[in-house]
């Protein structure tokens, strides 16, 4: 019993159910997934599904296709979102909370749920499904996500170092460029993170917002799992997460250098 009262009362064992947690839902699926990945079918040693992946144009075209539209639904994001940030965060242009409630209502709802609005609010204007429609509709459900994260940076903006600029002498959009832009991009490379990595993998979106007609690289991931290819899958699925560390690692060292300007000004 004084073992047991030990034990819960040290703060540092109260992380090991979550280290637990993490080690059966995150640690061990990707242990798998590279196990997978370097196994043909005998389950042996192999790298055939890379070479599969490499000579087949159909799969990298699809991975060339799915980057293109993650950075095309980033960059809108981005445009759409980084102003509306900034109209939320500015305290003369929002002095409601509840403007903040409506941009961020939509991240409640589940995101299936939203595409299905979707699919009906293009099928009752009578426009046709496609590309378009794929974009529009990733757009719509990754911009809250572009949003907040610049939300979130500028509300924990010291805005002292917006007065003294503008005590300064310096015209509004010097105050943006030189200080506002500079310490606001921690929460743009964050909402790139949440925006670009989620498009490359999502295949719901696309499958109905274009009938199935246009596919991404996550619906060919689906596919061959679900078609018992699970060693191809797996290989896919590295590839994918290899773009999505490097995405990350360029993240940080963005952000790292964006720090450091910020600490200049």
């Amino acid at each position: 019993m004084n073992g047991l009262l030990k034990f819960s009362t040290k703060r540092s064992n109260w992380a090991i159910p979550y280290f637990i947690f993490l080690l059966i839902f995150v640690v061990l699926p990707l242990v798998l997934i590279v196990v997978y990945a370097f196994k043909d079918n005998s389950g042996n040693f192999s790298l055939q599904n890379f070479v599969k992946f490499v000579s087949q144009p159909e799969a990298i075209n699809t991975f060339i296709y799915s980057i293109g539209v993650a950075l095309i639904t980033t960059m809108l994001c981005i445009l759409f979102g980084y102003p509306a940030a900034y109209i939320l965060s500015n305290r003369s242009l929002n002095r409601s909370q509840i403007t903040v409630v409506l941009f961020i209502l939509p991240m409640w709802i589940n995101i299936l749920v939203r595409t299905l609005a979707t699919v009906a609010l293009f099928d009752f204007m009578r426009i046709p499904l496609g590309e378009g429609a794929l974009i529009f509709g990733m757009v719509y459900n990754f911009l809250p996500f572009m949003i907040y994260p610049i939300y979130n940076t500028m509300q924990k903006m010291d805005y002292s170092l917006i007065e003294a600029a503008e005590d300064l002498g310096a015209k509004p959009s010097k105050v943006f460029w030189k200080v506002v832009m500079p310490l606001s991009m921690p929460g743009v490379m964050s909402g790139i993170m949440m925006v670009f990595m989620p498009t490359i993998s999502t295949f719901a979106i696309a499958e109905l917002l274009t009938m199935n007609n246009v596919k991404l690289f996550g619906t060919t991931i689906q596919e061959n799992i679900n078609n018992g290819m699970w060693n191809y899958g797996a290989a896919l699925s590295l590839i994918m997460l290899i773009i999505i560390g490097a995405t990350s690692l360029f993240s940080d060292s963005s952000e790292a250098a964006s720090d450091n300007e910020g600490g200049l000004i």
